[in-house]
């Protein structure tokens, strides 16, 4: 039986919205342009579960990390009746970066965090330097991801409250090629925020298709996406090289949704490489 393992705490910060969000922050602190990773949506997600193999060694090469939390996952707030579209989400990430008093960052987002971390981009585009996405949410049709098996299975259980140990770990192993990567430990860690987010955080979720929007982002872009993915199609990896102006992508075998868990040594190489580059301008 998985015993729950409580996500560590970190920091908290109250929003003027009402909202307080849920953080762990580390690297160096006089770092101009922080890294924010932006975690993925499902039952029980939060950017500790998302990224505890990725953000630590990006602090160690000097860089601020800050993970949050989103509302409605994590140890962030989880308002019942709130609509958690594309808008709610991005509209909290700026009231949490301006509390902080970040004002340039890069974004480092996966699945629903993608979609995020475009969005923001495209609304803020003099404040995001770079933009790493993993097999991001936004460029295809509601009607495309519905067809995904996992998507379907998560909606599924969620719906039904029918999560428990054994349905999240069926849950989780969709997530990837590998089912190794499901671990105990993570299982502990989802199942005691599932239990407490409001069946809102996904009946309401929205997400539009941002593809012929692509071209108007303004920074460089590096993407990952895994060829077995079972909740995001891989043609999107196609979209963003085809619309993006400063775009590269790299596929990777034998993975499916968490490039970052799955592939972790190449995930953090490859994007520590990325953020160390010169920005150019993109024409």
């Amino acid at each position: 039986m998985t015993s729950s393992t409580p996500i560590p705490q970190g920091r908290y910060v109250p929003l003027a919205n009402g909202l307080t969000l849920h953080y762990h922050e580390a690297g160096d602190t006089d770092c101009e342009v922080p890294v924010v990773f932006l975690h993925g949506s499902g039952p029980g997600a939060s950017g500790y579960s998302n990224f505890k193999h990725n953000y630590p060694a990006f602090a160690e090469q000097g860089h601020r990390v800050i993970v949050p939390d989103l509302p409605g996952y994590g140890l962030s707030s989880k308002p019942a009746d709130a609509e958690y579209v594309l808008d709610f989400f991005v509209g909290a990430l700026r009231a949490l970066l301006q509390a902080l008093d970040i004002r340039r960052c890069i974004l480092v987002g996966n699945s629903l965090g993608g979609a995020i971390a475009i969005m923001y981009a495209l609304d803020f585009p003099a404040d995001v330097e770079k933009l790493v996405l993993m097999a991001p949410g936004g460029v295809e049709d509601r009607s495309t991801y519905f067809q995904m098996e996992g998507i379907q299975r998560m909606v599924s259980l969620f719906a039904n409250r029918e999560l428990n140990a054994t349905t999240m770990r069926e849950l989780m192993s969709l997530l990837v090629a590998d089912p190794v990567h499901i671990t105990d430990a993570l299982i502990g860690e989802r199942l005691p925020i599932c239990d407490v987010q409001p069946p809102s955080v996904l009946s309401t979720m929205r997400v539009p298709n941002m593809t012929e929007r692509l071209e108007d982002l303004a920074c460089p872009v590096l993407a990952f996406w895994g060829v077995e993915d079972r909740f995001n199609p891989v043609s999107g990896a196609h979209k963003l090289l085809a619309h993006c102006p400063d775009a590269r992508c790299l596929l990777v075998n034998r993975c499916g949704h968490w490039v970052m868990v799955e592939h972790r040594e190449v995930f953090n190489r490859d994007c520590l490489a990325f953020l160390a580059e010169p920005r150019g301008d993109v024409k």
